[in-house]
């Protein structure tokens, strides 16, 4: 299985769009998908964002992530989604994927990568925890969502 990843281009959003709401999905909550594929687009200059593809170019899974800033630990990376299509899990992609950006981290000197991971996504804390992760349950999430 040849499967590339490289950076996202403004064709990939549509592709890329159709995998958030899968993930929305798999997340088990498809009502906090607000972002539209017009949005993404009016956007481009925000989005960080690498695409696992495979032989026939379909993109089947991606990455996004932010360069942040971190009061107590300096310039960070927060990882934002990681997400492989059901059909090419289990053959190193979301590794891959995750890869790409901890050499971006390397690469620009940060400090730290942070992520999320749902508590009930046992197997995916397994995986974190392979690679060295540190999972705490300390933090929660505060979402402030702002209505235009």
């Amino acid at each position: 299985m040849n499967i590339i990843i490289r950076k996202a281009t403004i064709s990939d959003y549509a592709a890329i769009h159709k995998l958030i709401k899968e993930f929305s999905i798999f997340q088990k909550t498809p009502e906090k998908i607000k972002i539209t594929l017009e949005e993404m687009i009016a956007q481009k200059d925000y989005i960080n964002c690498y695409v696992a593809v495979n032989e026939d170019d379909d993109v089947i899974g991606y990455t996004s992530y932010s360069l942040v800033y971190y009061s107590w630990v300096g310039k960070s990376i927060y990882l934002d989604d990681v997400f492989v299509t059901e059909a090419f899990r289990g053959n190193q992609v979301g590794f891959r994927l995750m890869q790409t950006v901890f050499d971006i981290a390397k690469k620009e000197k940060c400090n730290r990568v942070r992520w999320q991971v749902s508590r009930w996504n046992t197997h995916a804390m397994k995986f974190y925890k392979k690679l060295g992760a540190l999972i705490d349950d300390v933090e929660l999430n505060c979402d402030l969502i702002i209505n235009w």
